[in-house]
């Protein structure tokens, strides 16, 4: 596959999962609210879109400067998961806009497609089934295998290596599609040429300089190809 700006002929695809195929940001910051609330927490709602695509240390600088001890935190992420697991099954987890589409246009192209995420195994099966795409994708890398092998998270180039050697394919004929900074910086560092489609937080001058391109949706990027 072609694509405009692209240095070579795309042979896989990789995909982030949650706000780039599925609307499961926005559940989780809805969920975010609603955990804060019940625990009277008294923070703004806005706060919490700084976990959008978040670090590991970026997470624990939250939990540090919001969160009395680790019984509050653990209670408040508990409750959050739930939720956003609960909205899932009730029927609030979308695809985002033109993934269906992406997704039949790769296939018949006959391209291998993979999922590097930073969820979790459980989260990212049960939202790929819910949504009906999961026999799409090859296989999927998540923060279990992150812990499995010992690796780094986003935005170490770590995951996208492992997805890289699985998917048997150079970097260079890979890619990728990312909505955050953070993942954005993680394929961009394994040399892999990204597409950056923001959900809850804009592009900002550095991810514009990084990313292939940037486009506000799928529906956009199949114009490219």
């Amino acid at each position: 596959m072609r694509v405009q700006g692209s240095k070579a002929d795309i042979k896989g695809i990789l995909f982030d999962m949650d706000g780039l195929l599925v609307n499961s940001e926005r559940l989780y910051w809805k969920a975010n609210i609603q955990a804060a609330k019940e625990a009277n927490l008294g923070l703004s709602d806005d706060v919490y879109l700084s976990l959008v695509g978040s670090t590991n240390a970026d997470m624990t600088a939250f939990y540090h400067r919001y969160f009395a001890d680790d019984e509050q935190r653990d209670r408040f992420i508990k409750r959050t998961d739930e939720l956003a697991w609960q909205w899932t099954d009730e029927g609030e987890l979308k695809l985002q806009a033109g993934v269906q589409a992406a997704l039949d246009t790769f296939a018949q192209l006959g391209l291998p497609m993979a999922i590097v995420s930073s969820n979790t195994e459980a989260v990212v099966e049960h939202n790929l089934w819910v949504t009906g795409i999961r026999n799409y994708f090859q296989f999927h890398l998540n923060s279990a295998d992150v812990k499995k092998h010992q690796i780094k998270p986003k935005p170490a180039p770590d995951i996208y290596l492992l997805a890289l050697a699985k998917l048997g394919l150079p970097a260079a004929n890979v890619l990728a599609f990312e909505d955050s900074s953070t993942g954005l910086q993680a394929a961009v560092n394994a040399g892999v040429e990204c597409v950056m489609i923001p959900d809850l937080l804009p592009a900002s001058k550095k991810d514009e300089a990084l990313a292939l391109m940037v486009c506000p949706n799928f529906k956009k990027f199949l114009q490219k190809v």
